[in-house]
């Protein structure tokens, strides 16, 4: 569990995290949220003891992380996947690691075949792409056999099959009644994968509850209706006294969950339907509209194509394996 406590972290007139109050239970994927400049960074070093809070606590189990004895055994954390020296190889890295907090060595072997590196387990990490970078960085938040892991965009520079196995990963640690905190800007991801989010804006909490309860609670949910019979149906669903908009010339929308009770009406009156389907917003569009104050970093859409910006490049063929040199 961690749990934190009116924490605060303030850069001179900056301040980067704003009186933060919120728990991260056990057997359930905690997501973490918030746009560019929010503070996420700056909290999770706070945690792990690599910023010193202002003010407030911020506590691992109980207890201070500066304080813990051997602490990969209490949590491992990815934080940077660049975080590690590129002369050595994947497995003197993690060995340097398990030596720090007196684990086996034996526990190396284990979770380089758990994150698929077993294979370059002697090759050097400065030859690693991003994606392997990742996976190495995951092994070591695994090495302790932790109950608490944190993982800071842990799919970055992953193929589709890493994406899949992380995720799965961060499912089963869960399962396992572990505490798993993940902090990523992919929502997709996120909707698939965490159960409970907390969300925070320029460094203050916007958000702390469950998947669904927060999509519900910052979007509009409603029924989309389609009929050749639409001026009957009007008529029908304003006698029952349910409001109806009409969003285009043959569709119609009724805000709420009543798709049940305005499909046994059609089949009363005999009114044939083409479409009956109730519509939910998605994790980006909730948290948009809930962060739409806390956002620091603004980009326009109306910037001319003759503003000679230079195009994105597309990303190459390596995928999640070696870079090319």
């Amino acid at each position: 569990m961690i749990e934190l406590e009116g924490l605060t972290k303030r850069y001179g007139e900056k301040v980067a995290v704003n009186h933060l109050t919120f728990t991260v239970r056990p057997g359930i994927v905690t997501g973490f949220l918030g746009p560019n400049g929010a503070g996420k960074s700056t909290t999770m070093r706070m945690m792990l003891g690599l910023d010193r809070p202002t003010a407030g606590d911020v506590r691992i189990d109980g207890q201070h992380y500066d304080h813990l004895k051997d602490p990969l055994k209490y949590i491992g954390a990815l934080l940077d996947a660049k975080a590690m020296h590129g002369g050595r190889s994947a497995f003197n890295h993690l060995l340097c690691l398990a030596q720090s907090n007196g684990i086996p060595s034996s526990r190396v072997h284990e979770v380089l075949d758990t994150v698929g590196l077993t294979a370059v387990a002697r090759k050097k990490a400065k030859g690693f792409s991003l994606g392997m970078g990742q996976r190495l960085g995951i092994a070591g938040a695994l090495l302790g056999d932790p109950r608490i892991l944190m993982f800071d965009e842990p799919v970055n520079g992953l193929d589709p099959e890493g994406i899949h196995w992380i995720r799965n990963l961060m499912k089963s640690l869960a399962a396992q009644g572990r505490t798993v905190f993940v902090s990523s800007h992919l929502m997709s991801e996120m909707a698939l994968t965490a159960d409970h989010l907390v969300v925070i804006g320029q460094g203050r909490l916007l958000a702390d509850t469950s998947m669904a309860d927060f999509i519900d609670q910052n979007s509009r949910s409603y029924v989309r209706i389609r009929s050749p019979q639409r001026e009957r149906l009007l008529d029908v669903l304003h006698s029952a006294g349910i409001t109806v908009v009409q969003a285009g010339a043959e569709t119609l929308e009724v805000d709420g969950g009543k798709a049940e009770r305005i499909g046994e009406l059609a089949a009363q009156h005999h009114i044939v339907l083409h479409e009956l389907s109730p519509q939910q917003a998605s994790l980006e569009e909730a948290f948009m509209q809930l962060t739409a104050e806390s956002v620091e970093y603004h980009a326009h859409s109306d910037t001319p194509p003759s503003a000679g910006l230079p195009a994105a490049p597309s990303p190459g063929p390596w995928g999640d394996g070696w870079k090319k040199d």
